[in-house]
């Protein structure tokens, strides 16, 4: 992901507070020698503050076709990208061209996290796990904390494995027309206003709260 120096972010508090409310992503793991690499979507936890950079828990089923990649190399990639909007050519024209002379481009948010992967299959953590996930999304409660060999969800541990992502490294991009001239930055944020479609409302925040930092 190439990242200019005006899309990346100004401290790691912007990605991490982004990330804290984007928790679905697509995680990237090498294939097996003649095989294309795994990408499985997927919610997770992310927590800031388990070491330098964090770590990602999640969970998936026991089936699943991604496991031998992973224990056969633990270097991961977890992807996640959103608030992201299509931006017309005449919108980007600088002040001296036609409009029609504008570049189209995308707006969009995203952040890379470099992990080593560890796979879990200890009863008592898998239960700790999923605990720390329903507590992320699901903080009102209302369901039964899982338990190793007690109802209602002891049983179903089997099912699953369990994944503890530690980060070793971040890309993080926003890319919201930052390094723009401010002639061309307003019609953007008006035409993003006024065009108020899926992801607008997100991109043009993006675009204001970068532009005034």
């Amino acid at each position: 992901m190439l990242i200019h120096p005006w899309d990346a972010p100004r401290t790691d508090t912007e990605w991490q507070q982004w990330l804290a409310a984007h928790d679905f992503g697509q995680l990237a793991v090498n294939g097996l020698p003649g095989e294309p690499p795994h990408v499985q979507p997927m919610h997770f936890a992310y927590e800031a503050d388990h070491g330098e950079h964090g770590r990602v828990l999640t969970h998936l089923a026991r089936p699943n076709p991604l496991w031998q990649a992973v224990e056969s190399d633990p270097e991961v990639l977890l992807s996640v990208v959103d608030d992201y909007v299509f931006v017309p050519g005449p919108w980007q024209a600088a002040p001296q061209d036609p409009a029609e002379h504008g570049v189209p481009t995308s707006f969009y948010a995203a952040v890379q996290l470099r992990c080593t992967a560890r796979v879990v299959d200890d009863p008592a953590e898998k239960a700790d796990i999923l605990n720390r996930q329903v507590g992320h999304f699901q903080p009102e409660g209302g369901s039964a904390r899982a338990a190793a060999g007690e109802a209602p969800y002891g049983r179903m541990l089997s099912g699953i494995r369990a994944l503890c992502l530690e980060v070793t490294d971040v890309r993080a991009k926003f890319k919201y027309a930052t390094h723009k001239p401010a002639e061309v930055r307003e019609r953007i944020a008006a035409g993003l206003a006024e065009r108020g479609g899926p992801g607008d409302a997100a991109a043009l925040a993006h675009h204001l709260r970068r532009r005034e930092a």
